[in-house]
Order: C-alpha cells, then sequence, then structure tokens
C-alpha cells in the first residue's frame, strides 16, 4: 500500500492554520503543522514533503520577519521533491520574485487574495508536478541496464535529513538495488558490522541537516568515520553532501571514495551515472580479488608484451604452466584474446600495456 503523501504547513496564526490544514487533509494530504523556524526545521529533517504552505513572517508582532523564506531555502536544499508555496500578507514583489527564482518556490499567494476554490485548484497543479525522482523512461531504461548485471544489487544509504533519504531512495530502487536506508553513524555501523553492499552512499554531516558552526572543525563529521571502515571493504563510497569545503573534499577522496556530489548543484542523471559506474568498479574489484597472486604476475608481464616463453623465465616455471594460468585468468575475468587481458590489466592493475 502506497503512503499517504505529506504537506507541510508553516504558519503562526491559528485561523490561518486551521484553514490550510484542512483544504490540505480535503486534497488527501498528510499534514504536518509547525508555526515558528525550528519547528518547520525539525519536520524537514524527519520527513519528506510533497507540499509545503509557508507564511513569510512567523513573528506576529514582527511585520520584517522574514523566516519563511528560511523555511524554504531548507526545502530547496534537503528536500528537493517538495513544491513549496509562499502565502503571506507582507509579500514585495522583490521577494516574491527572490522566492519563485532563487529560492525555486512553485508560486506566491497575498493573503487578501486568497480564494478556497483556486487554493484547491493550485494544490492539483502542483501535486500534479512529478517528484523529483526519475523520469519513467528514464528509470526503465537504467533498470534494464542495472537487471543485466550479475548477483543481487544492494546499497547502504546514510542520510538523516528525510527529504534527500527520500530522493535517493527512489534513484536506487528504480535502478533495482535492494536498500538498506540509516540515519545516523550507529545504525550505518552496526549494518556494516553484519552485511556487505555493493555501493554506499553517504551524508558526511549526520548532524540533522546542520552543518559545523562558524568555528567548528568541519572535518571532525560523523561520516569520516564510516569511511574509515569502509576503506577495508571493496564497497565504493559516493557521497552526497551539503558540507563541501575544499579541505572536506580532498580528505574524502583521501579516504578513498569513488564520488563526491553536491547537494547544492546535486544532479539526478548525473547521480545515475556515478552509480552505474561504481558498480562496475565494484564487479571489476571483485574479479581482481579472484585472481591469485601469480596469476597477476602473469597478467602484468603479458601486458607489458611478453611472450608465454619470456613470462615462464621471468617467473621460473614452465610455458605448460603459463598457458594454464592464462586459461584461468581468460575463464575469471570472462576474456578471450591477448590484447583484451592487456587492456583489462592496464585498467585494474595499473600496468602500461607494450
Amino acid at each position: 500500500m502506497n503512503a499517504i503523501p505529506r504537506a507541510l504547513v508553516v504558519e503562526d496564526d491559528a485561523s490561518w492554520q486551521q484553514i490550510l490544514v484542512e483544504l490540505l487533509t480535503d486534497a488527501g494530504l498528510r499534514v504536518d503543522l509547525a508555526d515558528d523556524l525550528p519547528q518547520a526545521l525539525a519536520l524537514i529533517a524527519q520527513y519528506a514533503h510533497r507540499l509545503a504552505v509557508v507564511d513569510l513572517s512567523l513573528e506576529a508582532n514582527d511585520p520584517h520577519n522574514q523566516d519563511g523564506l528560511q523555511v524554504i531555502k531548507a526545502l530547496q536544499e534537503r528536500d528537493p521533491g517538495c513544491q513549496a508555496i509562499l502565502l503571506t500578507g507582507f509579500a514585495t514583489v522583490e521577494i516574491a520574485v527572490s522566492a519563485l527564482t532563487e529560492l525555486g518556490a512553485y508560486t506566491c499567494l497575498r493573503k487578501e487574495m486568497f480564494q478556497r476554490s483556486q487554493f484547491g485548484e493550485m494544490i492539483r497543479r502542483a501535486l500534479a508536478v512529478p517528484p523529483a525522482s526519475l523520469l519513467p523512461d528514464e528509470a526503465l531504461k537504467a533498470q534494464k541496464v542495472f537487471q543485466r548485471l550479475e548477483g543481487n544489487l544492494t546499497a547502504l544509504v546514510v542520510e538523516d535529513e528525510a527529504g534527500w533519504q527520500n530522493i535517493l531512495a527512489e534513484l536506487l530502487t528504480d535502478l533495482g538495488f535492494r536498500l538498506c536506508l540509516t540515519r545516523s553513524y550507529g545504525e550505518a555501523y552496526g549494518r556494516l558490522q553484519r552485511e556487505s553492499f555493493t555501493v554506499a552512499v553517504i551524508d558526511l554531516a549526520l548532524r540533522g541537516g546542520k552543518l559545523p558552526a562558524a568555528g567548528e572543525n568541519e572535518i571532525a563529521l560523523d561520516g569520516y568515520r564510516l569511511l574509515e571502515i569502509l576503506q577495508t571493504s571493496a564497497t565504493p563510497v559516493v557521497i552526497v553532501s551539503g558540507a563541501v569545503s575544499p579541505e572536506v573534499i580532498e580528505k574524502s577522496f583521501l579516504e578513498g571514495i569513488f564520488a563526491f556530489l553536491e547537494k547544492q548543484t546535486f544532479d539526478r542523471n548525473a547521480f545515475r551515472q556515478v552509480i552505474w559506474e561504481a558498480v562496475q568498479f565494484r564487479r571489476r574489484a571483485s574479479e581482481v580479488e579472484r585472481l591469485t597472486e601469480r596469476e597477476k604476475d602473469v597478467l602484468k608481464l603479458l601486458a607489458q608484451g611478453f611472450t608465454n616463453k619470456e613470462i615462464a623465465e621471468a617467473l621460473v616455471i614452465t610455458p605448460n604452466t603459463v598457458k594454464r594460468h592464462l586459461k584461468s585468468i581468460f575463464e575469471k575475468l570472462n576474456l578471450h584474446t591477448r590484447s583484451a587481458a592487456a587492456a583489462w590489466a592496464a585498467n585494474w592493475l595499473g600496468v602500461k600495456s607494450a
């Protein structure tokens, strides 16, 4: 059974809360209600929403308050699949333009112009916009490609923001992955003690969506502790994070990650391509693990242009033994020619082919 989609109402006026909750509930949505910025941020971190209606000013005694824009910005960063509607009695043209163009709001409404019937129609139009996931034809094509891969595909997702967890889960599920969704270092650590995964997708800043405060060490993020654990495995790690300083990115690659994607510029097609490359890398890494040390030695010399006789002399073995090693190598790697084996060694063993 499909889960009921959620809506978020961020409004400090009780009468407007009642109106909006009633209309959104009638539209078939489960409504979460917040009357200030901290409550809104907590709900954004906890749940993924299809629609949000946000009042610009969340302080009754301060007509200049614009906390609603911070809510919409948080939705843009943490829940990109949510359609945000700015509803206010104080909006200027400049504020409306900023909400629509810079923050990606669906629309901006003035309270004095509010009409129930028009708002109901607007809800229907907003919900008709596809959620932030793969388009159906793209999903189908990608899934067919991944289904050709051998074995079951499993993904560990470590993300504490509900909106981003939902986005990543949809993308990976569309690609045929079985998911393990975790929200903290402790949950992920426990899973890694019991299971191995085809790929891991990790947010470095596991702090309920909060990045380090000014003066706080951005390098000291929980995600790095997971990277240290995963370094000893063959699981490629893809980072999807809002912590994107040069120091953070450089340290991540020193920890052996496969790719780093910034939440601020997240692109679904790029993510899908990176996951495809990561799976291919994992498969190749598994093939390397299947080779014996002697087979690797033979393969390296073959890639350098050695004949069977020269390989035998270099390794102090017989030519017949070289032939047996090559037969085993070709079978394990599903290769058929010496040139293909040489190319494989160049890519995965770091050998310069002759």
